[in-house]
């Protein structure tokens, strides 16, 4: 295994897919000579040339809907979003066009479209700037909904997704680029819509992913000293959901904690916790907890940004609370 950052893993998936398939090309604002806003395509254009690494003009919906079109008649399109917070103005591309063309033609066409794009707050960017929108996208069946928290998973779930001949939404936190972990070299492949404990433990059942994985992590080993051993399950996708880890893990503890980096209401801890409540019901032994972002637009401010964000001792006083 390499050790790389997640930038590193998406970029070197990316790269991977389109040396394998000439069908698979790249458009989206600055992507080209520039190499991503968030360098993640640095040197694609140089080396794959303008046919298949397009920049394009500040348009969402143009973006999108030429991705569409091209996905329709046979290509492999990745349009990436700068923010996933630009994704709304292209939302009738989205939600009425790729999720739903396959169903409402029976089948008779596929639409194997990737749409990368960067979520979550923490960089001081605002508040149109820095939401996580996640569970509005995973509302609608026919769309994947992909949000990785370690490099390793970024790399086999965009090469999955780029595999796909469903249109997937892959949702980047943008302050993961930087971390750094172990990635399986060649073609490595992670299943879309599969759950996975990345720490086991006996006590709680702790539900997350993205960004809040890496904060689990760390309240994990917070609350280790106090003799609490959570059990990490990372949802890795929204849509499907693979909520068998989570009931397993939950049949062990009987108590759970869920955390996301979105709104607590009409969120992904929403659905997680009433399927635990209509599936698993007779194992709790204590009321679920949700820990998730204060209901505010995220504010500029760094000091009142990062009190707006679940932080290592929200997680902790949360698990604490169901013990």
């Amino acid at each position: 295994m390499a050790r790389m950052t997640m930038r590193e893993a998406i970029s070197k998936a990316l790269w991977e897919e389109m040396e394998r398939d000439p069908k698979v090309f790249i458009l989206g604002e600055e992507v080209g000579v520039w190499g991503g806003t968030y360098a993640v395509t640095k040197g694609f254009f140089d080396h794959f040339g303008p046919e298949r690494v397009r920049d394009t003009p500040i348009a969402e919906s143009a973006i999108v809907g030429a991705a569409i079109g091209a996905a329709l008649t046979g290509l492999r399109p990745i349009a990436e979003l700068m923010t996933i917070n630009f994704a709304f103005v292209a939302m009738d591309h989205i939600v009425n066009e790729a999720a739903k063309f396959h169903y409402m033609f029976g089948g008779q066409m596929t639409l194997p479209l990737v749409i990368r794009t960067t979520g979550g707050g923490g960089r001081q960017l605002g508040a149109t700037h820095s939401q996580t929108p996640d569970a509005i996208f995973a509302h609608f069946p026919g769309l994947k909904v992909v949000a990785p928290g370690t490099p390793a998973d970024a790399k086999g779930l965009l090469k999955a997704a780029v595999r796909s001949d469903d249109p997937v939404l892959f949702i980047e936190h943008a302050t993961l680029y930087q971390t750094r972990g172990e990635v399986p070299e060649g073609d490595y492949i992670i299943p879309i819509g599969k759950s996975t404990v990345q720490r086991p433990g006996r006590d709680v059942t702790l539900i997350t992913y993205s960004k809040m994985l890496d904060v689990s992590m760390r309240a994990a080993e917070t609350l280790a000293q106090d003799g609490i051993q959570v059990e990490i399950i990372d949802l890795r996708t929204l849509r499907p959901l693979d909520m068998e880890p989570v009931l397993e893990s939950f049949k062990k503890t009987n108590r759970a904690v869920i955390v996301e980096e979105g709104w607590r209401s009409y969120g992904v801890g929403s659905e997680i916790a009433s399927r635990i409540y209509e599936e698993a019901f007779d194992y709790v032994d204590a009321p679920i907890k949700r820990v998730a972002q204060k209901e505010v637009p995220l504010p500029y401010n760094r000091t009142l940004e990062q009190m707006a964000i679940p932080s290592v001792e929200d997680i902790v006083l949360a698990v604490k609370e169901v013990m």
